[in-house]
């Protein structure tokens, strides 16, 4: 990087640019795979730095990488071509609420946690609510459309996002959306920028839209003998009449992995079991619940076991949350993916996943987002082996071409990032493709914002687990 350019920095950031290899180096990772170090690492605090970093980045073309917590699994923040990493982790300073138009505004930085805790404290609910909650930012979960367990009742992260703050490639300041739910002036740009992976605008702030909070939830665990029963049901349940607020699903091997983590007396013997919650009028939901079990009955599925107490509930839905723990306690590295299928075609997923552990010989197990047929195939994987690496590719692979041909997508929440822009064309096709990357051309039209993501680079192929 041209040293008038670090100077410039210095006059924006003073002790907020970092520029020594141990600082870099640190921001050279995220929850994904692969290690690319930037060049100046720099800590924002205003929109006005955000503006001053891209003109500059856009006058010299230097890249630059927008970055939150690192809690991406598909390599959104990486700095894959050096340049300049913006750090919007301290950046919290705004978080306000207006609890009369049912709206909160905040600045990139801030946990998505702390924005639930604040909607609720007005006995409201901000509804996206992805795993990593606890850490992960706002700007993160924007960039990404990130979703979570209750996506299948409320949506996603798009859904509830009514306005954005956003700094052009040009560096220009331009707002999208409003403080109101409808609006239809001009071009949806704030639908096009949020899951974007910040290569289309970097958001400085943000809009969101807030719901009543439920009255209260009632949860039941249903478990399976097959599969096929297991994903049938899922469509049964969502045509009962009833619709869930969440619903999980775990494969056996994660349930025997839970069960040997935690020892929650757990059916072993079980293909699968599913985890709905219902949510609302307090005394609705035994009702619903009761709809539910009779549409599973209806099926041959007779064990069905509703929570009696919060703290039965919380036990069940606890189980959901030890499945990464559980699945670590080997010490080997927990690759996460995200194929998303039509429900009807779970069963079919977990039955090629299943083909491949046997076939690549690997630890795999399933578990994810039944109510809208969001699976997350894990392996645990022993990265100092490169021909187990090899394999965990193959399989990797195999899962992408299987979910696209079911009818499935890519990515139903963690983006394409570096780890499955290799597969993006497979996807869309080679038209779709253009035709995105013509809209990138038109909104950076130097390639400075995020470079590197999404977009297969030249003669990639196929994913690569390392990049040693």
């Amino acid at each position: 990087m041209k040293e008038k350019v670090i100077k410039k920095l210095n006059l924006i950031f003073a002790e907020r640019l970092l520029l020594e290899i141990d600082d870099r180096i640190s921001y050279g990772y995220d929850g994904s795979f692969g290690q690319y170090i930037p060049e100046a690492v720099v800590q924002v605090l205003s929109t006005e730095e955000v503006k001053e970093t891209v003109i500059l980045a856009d006058e010299y073309e230097v890249p630059i990488y927008p970055r939150g917590a690192a809690t991406s699994l598909s390599g959104g923040p990486l700095p894959v071509h050096g340049g300049i990493v913006l750090d919007f982790s301290q950046w919290t300073q705004k978080l306000e609420i207006y609890p009369d138009d049912l709206l909160i505004k905040v600045s990139p930085g801030v946990k998505t946690e702390d924005i639930h805790k604040l909607a609720e404290s007005h006995n409201l609910m901000y509804a996206p609510d992805p795993s990593s909650s606890k850490i992960c930012t706002i700007g993160g979960n924007l960039a990404e459309n990130a979703g979570g367990p209750r996506g299948v009742k409320y949506g996603v992260t798009k859904d509830y996002v009514i306005g954005l703050e956003v700094v052009t490639a040009k560096g220009k300041v331009i707002r999208t959306g409003g403080n109101t739910v409808k609006n239809v002036t001009g071009y949806d740009l704030t639908k096009l920028l949020i899951g974007s992976e910040g290569t289309l605008g970097i958001i400085t702030e943000a809009t969101l839209r807030l719901i009543p909070k439920p009255q209260d939830t009632l949860t039941a665990m249903a478990i399976f003998d097959d599969l096929y029963t297991a994903g049938q049901s899922i469509s049964k349940i969502l045509t009962s009449g009833v619709r869930p607020s969440k619903m999980e699903i775990l494969d056996q091997n994660s349930i025997n992995k839970v069960e040997d983590y935690a020892k929650l007396n757990l059916p072993r013997n079980a293909a699968a079991i599913i985890l709905i919650e219902v949510d609302g009028d307090e005394d609705v939901l035994p009702k619903e619940l009761n709809v539910i079990k009779e549409a599973l009955e209806s099926i041959g599925v007779n064990d069905i076991r509703i929570a009696e107490s919060k703290e039965d509930e919380e036990n069940l839905w606890r189980v959901r949350k030890l499945v990464s723990p559980a699945i670590v306690t080997s010490g080997y590295t927990k690759i996460s993916e995200d194929a998303t299928v039509p429900l009807s075609k779970i069963p079919d997923m977990f039955k090629k996943i299943n083909e491949l552990k046997n076939k690549y010989e690997l630890d795999i197990v399933v578990f994810g987002h039944a109510g809208d047929g969001n699976l997350h195939p894990s392996i645990n994987t022993n990265m100092r082996d490169q021909s187990e690496v090899s394999r965990v590719e193959d399989a990797i692979e195999e899962i992408f071409d299987y979910a696209i041909e079911l009818g499935g997508t890519l990515s139903g929440e963690h983006g394409i990032g570096t780890m499955k822009r290799a597969f993006f064309e497979r996807e869309v096709g080679q038209d779709g493709l253009e035709l995105q990357k013509a809209i990138k051309k038109a909104m950076d039209p130097k390639n400075i914002l995020n470079p590197g993501k999404i977009f297969p680079q030249d003669g990639e192929k196929r994913l690569v687990l390392r990049n040693d």
